[in-house]
């Protein structure tokens, strides 16, 4: 995926972490290589969130590709550290999870490209606050149609409400797409 070798980092919520298992590489040896020729590391930093660090140490998220970071509160904090010590970073953001904190620690350590892959709490909190710069939707050329599906967003109060429209920059069909009209 384009997206993951251009970013610095990549980061998911522990419910996408237990649901999916993603292991959140870049899977192209050419796009590895480019990185390590620009000095980058081979894979982007994973970055995961979570508020009660009920993590499994056995994931595929924590036994490939590169560095690791947890976000997590005070609260979980020594569950965290317990579980997943050994196998990431661990940062408090404090009594709640503080994405602005958040944000300017991936900048301290040299995240300027921040990828976020899901799920829809964590892209709803960042919407909601006004801390996303763009957004690169994926529309799946498959209709799920359960009402317990995951969805993009959640019910907030978003800025500026729908008087703020985005606005589209562009679209393409992707070469993985079915070939379905």
């Amino acid at each position: 995926m384009r997206k993951r070798a251009a970013a610095d980092a990549i980061l998911v919520g522990a419910t996408t972490l237990r649901r999916d298992n993603p292991r959140l590489l870049v899977t192209s040896a050419e796009r590895c290589a480019r990185r390590i020729a620009s000095g980058k590391p081979e894979h982007p930093l994973k970055v995961t969130v979570t508020g009660a660090a009920e993590l499994n140490a056995k994931l595929a998220f924590w036994h490939c590709g590169g560095e690791k970071l947890v976000f997590t509160v005070d609260g979980a904090l020594p569950r965290a550290r317990r579980t997943l010590d050994a196998l990431a970073g661990i940062v408090s953001t404090g009594p709640a999870l503080d994405w602005p904190l958040l944000l300017d620690e991936l900048g301290r350590r040299g995240v300027e490209r921040l990828l976020v892959e899901g799920g829809g709490t964590i892209h709803t909190q960042l919407l909601a606050q006004n801390l996303a710069d763009e957004l690169h939707l994926v529309v799946a050329p498959l209709l799920v149609g359960e009402a317990a599906a995951p969805t993009f967003l959640a019910p907030a109060q978003y800025p500026g409400g729908s008087t703020a429209p985005m606005k589209l920059r562009s679209g393409h069909r992707s070469a993985g797409d079915l070939g379905r009209s």
